[in-house]
Order: C-alpha cells, then sequence, then structure tokens
C-alpha cells in the first residue's frame, strides 16, 4: 500500500509544496491539505501502517525524520525541532511516541 491508495495526489502535492521550507511543517496543516484529516478511523490507521515501518505499534523520532518521504519518496526529511512539535502535538501519554490511537485522534482534532 501507498498513500496514493488513501489520498489524492494532487492534494498530497499540495501538503508537501506547503512545507518545503525546513522548520515549516505542521502536522495539523499538512492532515488537512493531505486530505487525511477527512478519512475514515479505518483508513487513517491503515495510513499509519504505512508510517510504523517497524510495525511495532507506534511511530517513534527515527521514523518521524522520514515522515514526508512516505507521501513523497522526494521529500526532505522533518527537522529536529518539527518532530518535537510533532511529538507534542500527537504523543499524549509522554512516552516518546505515537501510537495508533494516538496518531488517528491527532489527525482527526
Amino acid at each position: 500500500m501507498t498513500m496514493s491508495d488513501f489520498l489524492n495526489p494532487l492534494d498530497i502535492a499540495a501538503a508537501i509544496q506547503d512545507c518545503l521550507a525546513p522548520d515549516s511543517f505542521n502536522c495539523r496543516k499538512f492532515f488537512q491539505l493531505s486530505g487525511m484529516s477527512k478519512k475514515s478511523g479505518s483508513q487513517i490507521k491503515d495510513i499509519f501502517q504505512i508510517l510504523d515501518q517497524d510495525k511495532n505499534g507506534f511511530v517513534e523520532i527515527a521514523e518521524l525524520s522520514y515522515f514526508l518521504r512516505k507521501f513523497n519518496p522526494g521529500a526532505r526529511l522533518l527537522t529536529p525541532t518539527e518532530i518535537e512539535k510533532f511529538l507534542a502535538t500527537g504523543d499524549h501519554d509522554g512516552d516518546g511516541k505515537v501510537g495508533a490511537e494516538e496518531f488517528q485522534e491527532m489527525v482527526q482534532s
């Protein structure tokens, strides 16, 4: 599965274009621009499975670095500041990673 199985490629391109500059990524805005925030809970969980590279049920710091590249292989890496902000938004239990339920809640909020 790829992101384009769930999201419109033009929406993905617009979301990537919006955060080309380092430290310009905002996860909530990205979720809206990509169309992810309009998806069902099960579709968001499927998207989460693509992001969870090691299939351990969490998206961790190393995986968050490559977040944008899961949407477009040519996209840039997230900066440490962007990763920190992403975790601050989605890591509700403070364990340093984002679980599937936390991700779904973050996307739909």
